[in-house]
């Protein structure tokens, strides 16, 4: 699949504002982690913010974008204690013997909303249609911008993981399981669209 400069040159500024939209939530998570509380108070009122402009105050609202946020937000928490309960990762300086941040649910969240907004920019600068080519995207995607988040957050003290087979902190096994996760809920979302008729740009096929 040849692409032209325009769709060279949109794709790559797609990619780093993308970068600068992981780092400095990373930045943010890591450098106050020990105050989680205040960290989760904010992300808690950027989700209010987020649902005040899109859902309170807009025509146009889409629900898969919210539906996908919520069930993240779900799943994400039901991961991270199973995690936490068979000692595969641990995060640190929380205090009253707790084993999660206040601020987790809603990292789940706001992270849907990156890997489907970068998808659906990406789909549209790229203009992929099949399928089969957005869910190699959706593959990469998940695969690869947590992962750099994480980065972040691991080495500024936020969290280790105990699994082996790490880069930077960030081990195999993390990666499979955020691509596992993030597939498995898109495979329902694509599911509604199909039943639902709905034009998503991101879940229909339009070859």
């Amino acid at each position: 699949m040849a692409f032209t400069k325009k769709q060279q040159k949109e794709t790559f500024k797609t990619i780093i504002i993308a970068f600068v939209k992981i780092t400095i939530p990373g930045i943010i998570i890591g450098v106050f982690h020990k105050h989680d509380f205040w960290v989760g108070l904010l992300l808690f009122t950027y989700l209010l913010v987020f649902l005040y402009k899109n859902y309170l105050h807009k025509a146009s609202k889409n629900w898969i974008l919210l539906s996908g946020m919520i069930i993240t937000g779900i799943l994400g928490i039901c991961a991270e204690i199973w995690g936490v309960t068979n000692g595969f990762w641990e995060y640190h300086d929380l205090s009253n013997n707790r084993q999660l941040p206040y601020w987790l649910p809603f990292a789940w969240m706001f992270a849907f909303r990156f890997i489907y907004k970068l998808e659906n920019d990406l789909i549209v600068s790229l203009q992929l249609k099949k399928m089969s080519h957005k869910t190699w995207l959706a593959i990469f995607i998940t695969a690869f911008f947590p992962a750099y988040g994480e980065v972040i957050t691991i080495n500024l003290g936020v969290w280790t993981y105990s699994w082996p087979y790490q880069f930077l902190g960030v081990p195999l096994y993390a990666v499979i399981c955020l691509v596992a996760l993030h597939m498995g809920i898109n495979f329902i979302l694509s599911i509604w669209v199909k039943k639902k008729k709905i034009n998503d740009p991101v879940f229909i096929n339009e070859d």
